[in-house]
């Protein structure tokens, strides 16, 4: 199994690091984390967090996260991702198919980054698994990685 902290960590990283160049000790990096779930329900953000402070992301310090939980109330995640969009995040880190859904209808530009997901093609996230296209990339539950 792998390690979820250092899967969504790296996961993130590796969203904001091709964007970060020489200035990335000076940026400080705006992450927005969509999910249908409770902040509570699993923890994922403590993991989240420690995977990105291990490639040197510290919230508070080079790192904002704008939280964003529908606490299983998925009609949230429309107007959750759309506020997201309009707080300019660097990249959405999206939990689940419904909010990479979600995420998809708000934005074509930010980059939406998925730690899993089903069949991507298939859900129309994707255009196909060698070249994903378009702004959204993640894994598909045979941990493949897409790229841009």
């Amino acid at each position: 199994m792998i390690d979820r902290r250092r899967f969504f960590g790296a996961l993130a990283a590796a969203a904001v690091v091709p964007f970060s160049g020489a200035q990335q000790q000076l940026k400080v990096w705006r992450i927005g984390y969509l999910s249908p779930q409770s902040r509570l329900d699993p923890p994922y953000d403590r993991a989240f967090l420690q995977g990105m402070s291990e490639r040197g992301y510290v919230e508070g310090k080079n790192l904002i996260v704008e939280w964003r939980f529908a606490d299983g109330q998925y009609e949230r995640l429309p107007a959750f991702a759309a506020e997201l969009v309009r707080l300019k995040v660097d990249v959405i880190v999206a939990s689940t198919s419904p909010a990479i859904r979600a995420a998809q209808k708000a934005t074509t530009t930010i980059p939406i980054v998925f730690p899993t997901t089903g069949d991507p093609v298939g859900s129309g996230f994707v255009a196909n698994l060698a070249r994903p296209g378009g702004n959204i990339t993640g894994n598909n539950l045979v941990w493949r990685r897409l790229t841009f």
